[in-house]
This record gives structure tokens, C-alpha cells and sequence, in this order.
């Protein structure tokens, strides 16, 4: 049976910080137009900002659906589900806001990561959520895992495209791949 939360109490909040990895929902206004999920390890980069707020680090990478989903209509949800221990699921239903490098504000809220010098270089955004809605659910058809541990080829790959195309290779990257959605919307700023 699933159950509504007023806010995300400090029991929450433990369970929360003792997942491994969360997941991004989000869609685009209409009736066409493609849903999307994205899945989010590392969860330093997961942020408690409050009560009913939350951010998460989004880093570079092949698509930009989240962000431009976001400025379209703000739609989001974020689900938490347990691999390990006893099962449950939980999300947080809001209004997502997207924070880019360079904009007012994306410094204070990058720093409330704490995230090593060289991953901050792979950040393109900060989203913040307004939560209105927490729920959970019971999980009984999540399988159990175990956690290996967190994958190294995102600062690798990064690492590799500056050696080859210099310093400004990941903002580059942006403007090549994530100035549109797969629907078309605007995605990154441009030149930021």
C-alpha cells in the first residue's frame, strides 16, 4: 500500500543517502513527442536542499531530453528504488528547474555537492526540484543486487576528448550534441 509523506522527514532522508542510484523522469507537452528516463548513479550528486527540494549534478552526456523537457513544462519525477535490504520504492513528483554552468546561482548550488576538481569539469547543469508529491510503494518486483561499485568511463572519456581536442572540448560537445532533444526542443544554451 503505498503511502504519502508531508515532507521528507530525517527517516527519509537516511533511507534516501543509503540508495545507489536514482532515476529521472520526464516528458515533453503533448501527445507526441518521446517520454524519458534517465538513470542517475554516484550519489553524491544527489542533494537534500530540503524539506520538499531536492537537486541532483547533471553531467555531459549523448542526450539532453531532461533539461529541455524541464524548460518546457518543468514535469518531473524522481524515483528511488531499493536494490538491497528491505524493498520500497519512492518518489518525488515536482517542478523541475535547470541551473547551467555559467548562470546566476549555478556556483552555490554546485558547491552543495562537495564534488572533486576533476569531475567538475563533466557538470553541465544543477536541476533543482520543487517537491509536491512523496510517495512510496511497496518494490516487491525490484530484483536485489549488489552494488559493485561506481563506473569510471564518464571522467575517462572526458579526460581523452580534452587530450584530443584541447581544453574547451566538453562545452564544444554541448553545442554539437545537446542544443536539441530528440523532439526538437531547445536544449543547452548556446556558447555558455
Amino acid at each position: 500500500m503505498a503511502k504519502l509523506f508531508d515532507a521528507i522527514d530525517d527517516r527519509l532522508a537516511a533511507w534516501i543517502g543509503r540508495q545507489r542510484m536514482f532515476f529521472v523522469g520526464t516528458a515533453p507537452s503533448g501527445d507526441d513527442g518521446h517520454v524519458n528516463v534517465s538513470p542517475k548513479g554516484d550519489m553524491s550528486t544527489f542533494a537534500l536542499l530540503g524539506p520538499r527540494r531536492v537537486a541532483y549534478v547533471d553531467y555531459v552526456g549523448s542526450g539532453v531530453e531532461t533539461i529541455a523537457h524541464l524548460r518546457e513544462n518543468g514535469r518531473v519525477v524522481v524515483m528511488l528504488c531499493a536494490f538491497e535490504g528491505p524493498p520500497r520504492i519512492v518518489r518525488l513528483h515536482g517542478a523541475g528547474t535547470v541551473c547551467e554552468r555559467g548562470e546566476d546561482g549555478f556556483e552555490a548550488l554546485l558547491a552543495r555537492f562537495g564534488l572533486p576538481a576533476e569531475r567538475r569539469g563533466l557538470v553541465r547543469s544543477v536541476i533543482e526540484v520543487e517537491v509536491a508529491r512523496i510517495a512510496d510503494s511497496c518494490g516487491f518486483g525490484v530484483p536485489r543486487m549488489a552494488y559493485e561499485g561506481e563506473r569510471d568511463q564518464l571522467p575517462r572519456w572526458a579526460e581523452a576528448q580534452e587530450r584530443k581536442h584541447g581544453p574547451d572540448a566538453l562545452r564544444a560537445y554541448e553545442q554539437e550534441v545537446n542544443l536539441r532533444s530528440i523532439d526538437g526542443l531547445p536544449g543547452v544554451a548556446e556558447a555558455v
